[in-house]
């Protein structure tokens, strides 16, 4: 996730959060037919929320030096649902500081995209996931690609990003496809902008905040997609706790269906992101 994180920094210095007077399709991936207990946490005298603050719109630090975000709003939030708001604390680390901080019991869960991973697995418990990253098309603005992609975007020049998951991705997905690799994000986009290539394949979230920049100048649209995949992808969002407190998970999981089911994710989704990765 580290080039999105870079990315990501860039971009929202370009845009800033979104309006949520703004029109973004936001995805639900909770099933509302999942029916979870009510946690009883009266036990607890303290849950801390542990997140970072380089990875905008997720976790950052405002102008005036306050910790928000979608992570950090998304805890609050949770907190409010299960009505612990008096006891949640929310501290911001280096995020490669954070899992190590879980494991020595110095919070007691990770809001800031640390990966459901089988490594993580073993050592941490996580919620449900509750927002997966898409793969997306780009292309130049007015451009069809629907018929491209019915043919499988055979002989269809494509950029991507030389060595990423997307790359591999699009060779798996559209193998007819003419794959047009290039070093960074900022030389795919460039091509694009050129018509060197057809369009460009990547992380939906990245290319909907760059699409949305002024580096891009409105030059570009999403065509076809969303497109995900656990073996490319991973499994998307989800909050880690220690190993052994799955009731805390669990308690966050009822939070946050409930959250889905009020609507409250999309108003947070359409406050940080400019336009739909979906």
């Amino acid at each position: 996730m580290s080039c999105l994180r870079n990315l990501s920094v860039a971009l929202l210095l370009l845009v800033g959060p979104a309006s949520a007077q703004q029109s973004v399709e936001t995805p639900n991936f909770r099933d509302q037919a999942q029916r979870l207990a009510e946690p009883d946490l009266s036990a607890r005298t303290r849950i801390r929320f542990l997140t970072a603050v380089d990875y905008p719109p997720f976790n950052f630090l405002d102008q005036r030096g306050r910790l928000t975000g979608f992570h950090v709003d998304l805890a609050r939030a949770i907190c409010e649902e299960l009505n612990v708001t008096a006891i949640c604390q929310i501290e911001a680390r280096p995020f490669a500081e954070l899992a190590s901080a879980l494991e020595s019991g110095e919070g007691d869960a990770v809001v800031a995209g640390l990966a459901i991973t089988a490594e993580n697995r073993a050592r941490f418990a996580f919620t449900q996931p509750f927002l997966r990253f898409p793969a997306r098309f780009l292309v130049a603005r007015g451009t069809d690609l629907s018929q491209s992609l019915r043919t499988g975007l055979a002989g269809a020049e494509i950029g991507v990003v030389a060595g990423s998951a997307h790359e591999a991705m699009l060779r798996s997905f559209f193998p007819q496809a003419r794959a047009v690799a290039f070093d960074s994000p900022a030389d795919a986009q460039a091509a694009l902008r050129s018509n060197r290539v057809r369009a460009l394949f990547g992380d939906g979230v990245a290319l909907s905040f760059w699409q949305a920049s002024e580096a891009a100048g409105e030059c570009c649209e999403f065509a076809g997609g969303p497109y995900l995949s656990d073996r490319f992808l991973g499994e998307g969002l989800g909050i880690a706790v220690r190993g052994d407190d799955p009731q805390l998970a669990a308690a966050f999981d009822y939070a946050i269906g409930r959250i889905v089911r009020d609507k409250r994710l999309s108003e947070l989704l359409l406050r940080y992101f400019p336009i739909s990765a979906f």
